[in-house]
């Protein structure tokens, strides 16, 4: 089951909304298509979000039919339109910035053709080098994982959040492929339920045994002594190791932390903001007020209460264990290796 397809003229986006329910797909013929896709989190996950706004892109390319003297400010339209949709998952950016980078390259070659081919070309990279970086993060996160233990994870990172595989869940995937023996607890992840909706859909497709918790249950399950150790995905990891993720992430990592049980985050290096020096710097979006006081369109809260709803919190560097990357896993001091690990890439 792939979270994107691109069909040669159009992306094939499966509705995550409506999993695992019904497993519908939509048709994303326009870069506005692409862009409501992901706003509406049809789409999601800070990988799939990257290539989904590369295909995107390309799609804007490919529907452009004013004069030429008009196509580079058509296409910085196109760029602004899917640069606000998420703002927090850096691999947006990253994406983008990349697409950007082959249409400078080629502008101002005569035939738009050929225009089109580079840009789709540049898109196909980029969903490769997904599937790529999450194969190699799984098989380095892999030597974390001890025999037989109990892995809490915290959303949905998996390959309904990527091209293919997935990070968090890619680790997971690799430890179990190994014969170890795993057993993952899947945080529910409230308000939008990826924990519950997606992670145990995907480990139950694999045969990964899984046992989904409530949210406010993980703690506990600490103090009881059934979790070996947390692994999670990432939207932004920023220079110092601060790391954005998921509402809920900080505060299993302080949980964590006071059960002296190790945190990883799994990510690519794409998810790694050199830029930005420090979590206090992370944009954290603010989803809907509907999202909390309705679970998928049943009202559980008074309709007029008011709601303070971010889509992200931030996990201080000091209580990560390490960041696992297609580069290898980094250690503290973050701000030393992890601009190392850049440098080398």
């Amino acid at each position: 089951m792939k979270a994107i397809e691109w069909m040669g003229d159009s992306l094939r986006i499966l509705d995550q909304t409506r999993l695992p329910v019904e497993t519908t797909y939509r048709t994303a013929s326009t870069y506005e298509d692409v862009a409501e896709a992901i706003e509406t989190m049809q789409v999601r996950g800070a990988p799939a979000i990257g290539a989904a706004a590369a295909y995107g892109f390309a799609l804007g390319a490919l529907a452009y039919d004013g004069p030429r003297e008009g196509f580079a400010d058509y296409m910085d339209t196109v760029y602004n339109r899917l640069a606000v949709t998420r703002p927090t998952a850096v691999n947006l950016f990253w994406a983008l910035r990349r697409m950007q980078d082959v249409l400078r390259e080629v502008r101002d070659a005569e035939d738009l053709a050929e225009i089109h081919r580079r840009l789709v070309e540049e898109a196909e990279n980029i969903a490769e080098d997904d599937r790529r970086m999450n194969r190699l993060i799984g098989d380095f996160g892999n030597s974390v994982v001890p025999e037989k233990a109990n892995i809490l994870t915290h959303c949905n990172a998996g390959a309904l959040a990527t091209v293919e595989y997935g990070t968090a869940l890619g680790v997971i995937r690799s430890a179990h492929a190994a014969g170890k023996n795993i057993h993952v607890y899947a945080d529910e992840t409230r308000p939008f339920l990826q924990g519950a909706r997606l992670t145990a859909y995907e480990l139950m497709q694999d045969q990964i045994p899984v046992t989904l918790i409530a949210d406010n249950m993980a703690g506990f399950l600490m103090q009881q002594g059934k979790i070996d150790l947390v692994i999670v995905g990432a939207d932004r990891i920023a220079a110092n190791g601060d790391t954005a993720n998921k509402i809920g992430t900080y505060s299993v990592a302080v949980l964590a932390q006071a059960h002296g049980i190790p945190f990883y985050v799994a990510a690519p290096t794409s998810t790694i903001d050199l830029k930005v020096a420090s979590g206090q710097d992370i944009p954290i979006e603010e989803r809907q007020a509907k999202e909390l006081r309705e679970v998928f369109g049943v009202a559980v809260a008074p309709p007029d209460v008011q709601v303070y709803n971010p889509a992200f919190d931030v996990t201080p560097a000091k209580y990560i264990t390490g960041i696992i990357t297609e580069k290898g896993i980094v250690q503290p001091p973050y701000s030393v290796n992890l601009l190392k690990l850049m440098v080398r890439s």
